[in-house]
C-alpha cells in the first residue's frame, strides 16, 4: 500500500509523491523561546520525530527542520521583566528546549535555525515581495498587501470579507486592516537590525518563510505544526512564499491536534471535533477554533516541562502523545501520564522476562533500520525455525498490519495496538514452549523467540519507543533489596502452602500499595517496582 498523508490544504488524504524522488524536506514550526518549555511544546516534535523515523525506515532521505523564534514581542517583554538582555533570555530558554527534546529522545532534527541568524535572508525575502508589489513600506514598517493575493485564505478556508484585521497603533499605517507586518520599525531600547526601511526587526510569519526557503528550497514536501497555526501563521506563510516564488511553498500541510486538559474537553464538542482516528466530520472544514478553546499553554497554567519530567518518565509521556492519532486532540493530565506509565510496564515485564530466558538484554538486540532489512530478517528467521511456523506467520501478519497503519497517515494509535498484540503473541509463545520452566534448554525455541523479539524491537523503534532501558529508582539487581524481597516472597509462598491465604494476600496487597508488583510464573515468583 502506498504511503498516504492527510493534507490540510486539500482536506483529504493524498498519496505521497515527493518533490524530489526518494527525498523529503520537512519543516516544523518551533517555539518562541521566552519562557521554559511546557508539554505543548513537545507535541509537535514527538509526532514529527515519529513521522521522520517512519519515512527513513521506509527508505526516504529526510531533512527535518525546526526553527527557533528568538526575537519577538514576548521575548522583549519577558527580558525587561527579568532585567536581562533579549539575547541572554533566548539563549537560556533555547537551552531548556533542547534539554527537553533530548530527554524525550528526539534526536532526528537536522537543523535548528534561529531567526537572528537569518536576518539577511529575511530582509532579502521582504525586498523581493516589495519589488513584486505584494508588500509596501509605511513609516519604517513593511506590510504584506493581502488584497494582492487572490488565493489568500485557501489553507484555512476563510474568505477575506469575513476576516477581521488587527487594530492598534499600526492600523493607520496599513492599506487594509488585514495586512500583516513583515518588518517592524524599532522602538527605543529594543533589539534592531539595519534594513532598507530603517532599523527594525522581522514579523513572526516572515521568519518561517525565509528559513524554510533557505534550508529546504522554494517548494518542499511537509510543513507541520499545531492546528492553532493554520490561521494566521501558516496562511500568511503561504501568501508570502507563493507570491514571491510563484509556486507552492509545501506540497503537504500536516497539522497535529492540540493538547487539552480533561476539564476543557467539553469545549471540543459540536460538529468541528475530529474523531479519535483523525477523520473529520463531513460537515466540518476545520476544528481549529474548537480545539483552540481548550488548548493548553502558558496562559492556562501549563507547568514547565522540566518539572513534569521530575514527576513522570519521559517514555510514559511519549507513549501518551502518540497513543492518539496525531490529528486528534490529546487529553492531558497527571492521571493520563500515570496510566501511560502503567501501560509501559506491560512491555517492561516482557523485556525482563526475555532477559531471564536468554541472558541477553532486550535493549542489546539489533534493530532492523529499514523495511527491506526487516522483511529479510523475518523471512530468514522463518526458514531457520520451521518448527515454529505459526509464530512467524502471526508475527508477519501483525507487522504488515502495523506498517499499513503507519502508511495510512501515520496512525500511531492503531500501530501501538499492533504492538500490544505482538507482545501477546510473544508471551504466549514463551508459555507454550515453557521457556521459563521445563523448556529452558530448548535452543531452537529460544532462537525463535530472539528473532521474534528483534522484529518487535524494529517496529517499536519506528515510534521511538524502547530504545534505552528505563530508569529505576530501585534496581532489581541491588543485592540487599533483592534479598529482602526474596524473603517476603518466601513468606508469602509459605503462607499459601499452609493455606493462610489472608496473610499471602496481605503481603501482595501491601507490596502493591507501595508500588511493588509480584508475578507468579512457572519458574517461580518475580518482583518489580513501578518507575
Amino acid at each position: 500500500m502506498p504511503l498516504r498523508v492527510y493534507n490540510t490544504l486539500t482536506n483529504k488524504k493524498e498519496e505521497l509523491e515527493p518533490v524530489s524522488p526518494g527525498k523529503i524536506g520537512m519543516y516544523l514550526c518551533g517555539p518562541t523561546v521566552y519562557k521554559p518549555s511546557h508539554i505543548g511544546h513537545m507535541v509537535g516534535p514527538v509526532i514529527f520525530d515519529v513521522v521522520k523515523r517512519h519515512l527513513v525506515y521506509s527508505g526516504f532521505e529526510v531533512t527535518f527542520v525546526v526553527n527557533v523564534t528568538d526575537i519577538d514581542d514576548k521575548l522583549i517583554v519577558e527580558a525587561a521583566k527579568r532585567d536581562i538582555s533579549v539575547a541572554d533570555l533566548a539563549k537560556e530558554m533555547t537551552a531548556d528546549y533542547m534539554n527537553n527534546l533530548d530527554a524525550m529522545g528526539i534526536d532526528t532534527i537536522d537543523h535548528f535555525p534561529l531567526a537572528t541568524d537569518n536576518m539577511q535572508n529575511i530582509i532579502d525575502f521582504i525586498g523581493g515581495l516589495i519589488e513584486k508589489d505584494f508588500a509596501y513600506a509605511s513609516d519604517g514598517d513593511v506590510y504584506f498587501d493581502v488584497a494582492k493575493d487572490a488565493e489568500y485564505g485557501k489553507l484555512s478556508n476563510r474568505r477575506t470579507d469575513e476576516m477581521q484585521g488587527e487594530g492598534g497603533g499600526t492600523a493607520t499605517r496599513k492599506r487594509s486592516p488585514l495586512d500583516f507586518a513583515l518588518w517592524k520599525s524599532a522602538k527605543l531600547g529594543e533589539p534592531s537590525w539595519k534594513s532598507p526601511w530603517g532599523q527594525g526587526r522581522p514579523g513572526w510569519h516572515i521568519e518561517c518563510s525565509a528559513m524554510s526557503k533557505a534550508l529546504l528550497g522554494e517548494t518542499f514536501d511537509f510543513h507541520g505544526g499545531g492546528l492553532d497555526l493554520v490561521f494566521p501563521h501558516h496562511e500568511n506563510e503561504i501568501a508570502q512564499s507563493e507570491c514571491l516564488h510563484g509556486k507552492p511553498q509545501a506540497k503537504y500541510w500536516l497539522h497535529n491536534g492540540l493538547m487539552q486538559a480533561p476539564d476543557e474537553s467539553g469545549k471540543l464538542g459540536g460538529r468541528n471535533t475530529r474523531s479519535r482516528d483523525g477523520e473529520q466530520d463531513a460537515e466540518a472544514a476545520s476544528d481549529q477554533d474548537a480545539q483552540e478553546a481548550g488548548k493548553m499553554g502558558k496562559s492556562k497554567g501549563a507547568s514547565a516541562f522540566s518539572d513534569l519530567l521530575q514527576r513522570h518518565p519521559a517514555e510514559a509521556i511519549r507513549l501518551l502523545l502518540i497513543s492518539t492519532h496525531y490529528r486528534s486532540p490529546i487529553l492531558f493530565s497527571e492521571d493520563e501520564i500515570r496510566a501511560s506509565a502503567e501501560r509501559l510496564e506491560t512491555f517492561y515485564r516482557f523485556f525482563k522476562r526475555y532477559e531471564r530466558i536468554s541472558g541477553e538484554s532486550f535493549y542489546n538486540l539489533p534493530t532492523n533500520a529499514t523495511r527491506a532489512a526487516g522483511d529479510e530478517h523475518l523471512a530468514s528467521a522463518s526458514q531457520q525455525s520451521t518448527d515454529f511456523a505459526n509464530l512467524f506467520e502471526e508475527l508477519s501478519a501483525l507487522r504488515q498490519s502495523f506498517l499499513s497503519r503507519m502508511d495510512d497517515d501515520f496512525n500511531t494509535a492503531a500501530a501501538i495496538g499492533n504492538l500490544y498484540e505482538t507482545l501477546s503473541v510473544l508471551n504466549r509463545f514463551v508459555e507454550d514452549q515453557k521457556l521459563e520452566a521445563d523448556g529452558k534448554s530448548n535452543a531452537d525455541a529460544q532462537s525463535a523467540l530472539r528473532h521474534a523479539s528483534i522484529t518487535f524491537r524494529e517496529l517499536a523503534a519506528t515510534l521511538g519507543l524502547f530504545r534505552t532501558p528505563p530508569p529505576s529508582d530501585v534496581s532489581a539487581n541491588d543485592e540487599f533489596v533483592d534479598q529482602l524481597m526474596q524473603l517476603l516472597i518466601q513468606i508469602r509462598a509459605d503462607a499459601r502452602k499452609a493455606k493462610n491465604f489472608d496473610l499471602a494476600d496481605t503481603v501482595r496487597n501491601e507490596l502493591t500499595e507501595i508500588g511493588v508488583t509480584l508475578e507468579d510464573r512457572a519458574g517461580g515468583t518475580t518482583w518489580d517496582r513501578k518507575r
